[in-house]
């Protein structure tokens, strides 16, 4: 599964999965399907209002057949990503979200150009382009992702962990929390320190090597921590335990 390494806001770098194609694919079908029905039903609506004037107008079949699938279809991706934050339907289903690469939320002129980049990428080229460069490109990436500087990622890891199951504490009355102050963190950053081992244990390169340091330097500053722990790997692990013990 292609990774990409994604700097958030508190400086830490975190690998996640890039969604497959086959995965974009599904999710554009079932967005799809939902723009048809809802343009069939308000089609359907719209005639049944303007009886048979909606035959007669030049203008308003246009509008009806040509320009009103196309603006619909455009306006759904973008409402639905900026209220689903970063999903729309089909995305949602397929567990795949749409993410800056910078590590910033997705703005709304991000979520705008995304829509109407979907003109060349998916309607005039009936999908065509987009598949190909989501295929080729390095960052699994459209013209509306390059255009907004994002990407789509799984939400669903391969490796999927409960808080309770991240490690099993066998006496934890007799357990002594070393670092109380973890505390203060929440359950989601205990997951992406799990998850972060996880990735580190199961691909040791550089990229991760360098996630794993700079996650253990902010977390001595987060934590005020001034002894820098020789075996980075063991202090991640340590930090999981005391919360879990201090938490529950």
């Amino acid at each position: 599964m292609q990774t990409i390494d994604i700097r958030t806001t508190q400086n830490v770098t975190i690998a996640y999965e890039l969604a497959a194609l086959r995965e974009r694919i599904l999710s554009l079908m079932i967005d799809t399907i939902i723009v048809v029905t809802m343009y069939i039903i308000l089609l359907v609506l719209l005639i049944s209002a303007l009886g048979s004037a909606a035959f007669e107008s030049g203008l308003l079949m246009y509008f009806l057949y040509g320009l009103l699938p196309v603006v619909g279809f455009m306006a759904y991706h973008f409402l639905s990503e900026v209220l689903l934050n970063g999903q729309s339907w089909g995305k949602r289903a397929t567990g795949i979200r749409v993410v800056r690469i910078d590590g910033l939320e997705p703005t709304l002129n991000d979520y705008l150009l995304r829509a109407i980049f979907h003109l060349p990428d998916t309607l005039l080229s009936l999908g065509v382009l987009g598949g190909l460069l989501i295929s080729s490109s390095a960052k699994k990436q459209r013209l509306g992702d390059m255009a907004a500087n994002t990407t789509v990622i799984r939400t669903r890891q391969q490796v999927q962990f409960h808080l309770d199951d991240i490690l099993k504490i066998s006496s934890i009355q007799d357990y002594q929390p070393q670092y109380t102050a973890v505390r203060h963190l929440s359950e989601q950053d205990m997951l992406l320190l799990k998850h972060l081992i996880a990735r580190y244990r199961s691909y040791p390169n550089a990229a991760h090597r360098q996630a794993l340091h700079e996650a253990v330097d902010h977390l001595l500053k987060v934590l005020d921590i001034q002894e820098t722990p020789s075996d980075k790997l063991e202090f991640l692990r340590t930090l999981i335990r005391d919360y879990i013990v201090l938490t529950r």
